[in-house]
C-alpha cells in the first residue's frame, strides 16, 4: 500500500508507478477527480485522475476501486486520451461498486462552498469543486448511483428522480432526461471495463500474485483524522484503503508512507510550518508546486515531524518514501519542525490538537538540518548506476534522522520527477526501529 503522509501532492503517483513494476494489479482505493497523480514517462508527462497507474505498464491491470466516486464522462475521456497517445499498456477494470459522480454534484460542490464563505470568506474549504464531497454525501445518504447500475437504465432513472427531487434548490440543473440519456451512452462505452473487483483481487491473492494499493489524497486530509473541517470526504488512510479496495487487512504486507522533504498544502486549512515569504516562493518555484488537477499554486513550508509521527502511527507505516530531496539540494541548511509550542506554553510532539484553530495557533519548534549538495545531472547518473551508496553523506544523515524521529525506516528516496529517479535503500543500510525509537512517546 502506498499512502500520502502529509496534505497531499507528495509524489504518490511517482512512487506507486515505481512499485507497479513488480505488481500484477494496482488498485486505486478512494477519492475522485479531485486528485491527479502525475507520472513522468520517457514519452512525456501523464496525469491520471481516475485510473490507477498500473494502466501504464504492460502486463499490469489498473483497477479503479469500489471506494472511489467516478465521473464516468471523465474516466472515458481519460481512457481515450491514453489510447490516443499510445500510453495505455495495461488492462483497465472499473469496480461495479464505485459510485457515479454526476454533473449535479459539481454544481452542488460550488453551491456549498459559496454558502460556507458567504458570511466569512475564511470559512470556505477551498475545494476543487469537482463534486467529490456531494458524491460521497449521496453515497452515505443512500441516494447514489453505482457504476454497475449504468447498464440498468430503469434503475438510473429511478435514482435520478430521487436525486433531482432532493436537489431542487440547486440552480441550473441539467434536464433529467438529457442526463439519463448521456449516462446510458457512457455506460455502454464503459461496460467492457466494469465488473466485480473484490473477487478479482481475492482470486489474484489466492494465486500469490502481487497487488499494490494506490492511495489518493493523504492521511492528514482524512474525514475523521485530518484537520477537520478542512479535509476531503473519504478515508485516505490505511484502514480506509482496505475498505476502498475490498481486500481484507490480513492480506496486507507493507504500508509505504510518502512524504516530501518539505511540505505543501492546497486550499484552506491550518499549516503550521507554512512559509509565506521568499523561502516559501523558493520551494514553490524549484519544486514546481502547482496542483495537477486545478493548477493552483500550492502553499509551501517545512517538514513537520509532529504530523509525520501522527500519520506514521495512524497508518502503521512499515517504511517511508522521501521525495523531492533534489529541491533542497544546494541549501546550506533548512529547518524541520520537531514539536509545537502551544499558546499556553505546553509542547506537543506526537499528535496535533483536535481543533483546526488550535493547530493554526501552534508555533513550530525547529531544528536546523545541514544541507546536501545540489542534485545535478552527474549525481543523478551516479545514483542511477550505483543506487543508495551514491547518496551524499549529508542526505543519508537526514534520512537516518527521519528514521530515528518517526521510528519508521526510509526505504525509497525520490531525487527527481522521472520514473528512474528513485533509489531503493538496501534494508541492511537503514537503521531499523529498536528500543527507544518509537513513533509514540505516550
Amino acid at each position: 500500500m502506498v499512502l500520502g503522509a502529509q496534505f497531499g501532492d507528495e509524489a504518490k503517483g511517482k512512487i506507486s508507478d515505481y512499485l507497479s513494476a513488480e505488481a500484477r494489479y494496482v488498485v486505486r482505493s478512494g477519492g475522485g477527480p479531485n486528485t491527479g497523480h502525475t507520472i513522468e514517462l520517457p514519452e512525456g508527462k501523464v496525469v491520471l485522475h481516475l485510473l490507477a497507474c498500473g494502466v501504464l505498464r504492460h502486463g499490469v491491470t489498473g483497477i479503479s476501486g469500489p471506494g472511489m466516486v467516478i465521473n464516468p464522462f471523465q474516466i472515458r475521456d481519460e481512457i481515450l486520451d491514453l489510447e490516443r497517445r499510445g500510453l495505455r499498456r495495461g488492462e483497465i477494470v472499473i469496480s461495479d461498486r464505485a459510485h457515479v459522480l454526476l454533473p449535479l454534484h459539481e454544481l452542488e460542490d460550488a453551491w456549498e462552498d459559496d454558502l460556507r464563505s458567504k458570511g466569512d470568506p475564511a470559512a470556505g474549504l477551498g475545494t476543487t469543486r469537482r463534486g467529490v464531497g456531494p458524491a460521497y454525501e449521496d453515497r452515505y445518504g443512500r441516494w447514489g448511483i453505482r457504476m454497475g447500475d449504468l447498464s440498468r437504465p430503469a434503475i438510473v432513472k429511478e435514482r435520478l428522480a430521487l436525486l433531482y427531487a432532493r436537489k431542487a434548490h440547486l440552480p441550473n440543473l441539467p434536464p433529467m432526461e438529457e442526463l439519463a440519456g448521456r449516462l446510458a451512452e457512457v455506460g455502454g462505452a464503459l461496460a467492457p471495463y466494469i465488473r466485480s473487483t473484490e473477487t478479482l483481487l481475492w482470486d489474484a491473492l489466492g494465486r500469490g500474485e502481487s497487488v499494490l494499493i494506490e492511495g489518493a489524497q493523504s492521511a492528514l486530509l482524512d474525514i475523521d483524522f485530518g484537520t477537520y473541517p478542512f479535509v476531503t470526504s473519504s478515508h485516505p488512510t490505511s484502514a480506509g484503503a482496505m475498505m476502498g479496495s475490498g481486500i481484507p487487512p490480513t492480506e496486507l504486507d507493507s504500508v509505504v508512507g510518502v512524504t516530501k522533504a518539505y511540505c505543501t498544502r492546497v486550499g484552506a486549512g491550518p499549516f503550521p510550518t507554512e512559509e509565506s515569504g521568499e523561502r516559501g516562493e523558493f520551494l514553490r518555484r524549484v519544486g514546481g508546486e502547482h496542483g495537477a488537477t486545478t493548477g493552483r499554486a500550492r502553499r509551501c513550508g517545512w517538514l513537520d515531524l509532529v504530523l509525520l509521527r501522527y500519520a506514521a502511527r495512524l497508518n502503521g507505516f512499515t517504511s517511508l518514501a522521501v521525495t523531492k530531496v533534489d529541491v533542497l539540494g544546494g541549501l546550506d541548511s533548512f529547518p524541520v519542525c520537531v514539536q509545537y509550542r502551544m499558546p499556553d506554553g505546553s509542547l506537543l510532539r506526537d499528535a496535533p490538537p483536535l481543533q483546526a484553530s488550535d493547530l493554526a495557533a501552534a508555533t513550530p519548534v525547529y531544528e536546523e538540518i545541514p544541507g546536501w549538495p545540489e542534485v545535478h545531472e552527474r549525481l543523478k547518473e551516479r545514483l542511477r548506476r550505483d543506487g543508495s551508496p551514491a547518496l551524499p553523506p549529508a542526505l543519508r544523515r537526514f534520512l537516518e534522522f527521519l528514521t530515528v524521529e518517526t521510528g519508521v525506516p526510509v526505504e525509497y528516496v525520490g531525487y527527481g520527477p522521472h520514473r528512474d529517479e528513485t533509489v531503493h535503500l538496501d534494508p541492511t543500510t537503514v537503521p531499523r526501529r529498536g528500543p527507544g525509537l518509537s513513533a509514540w512517546s505516550g
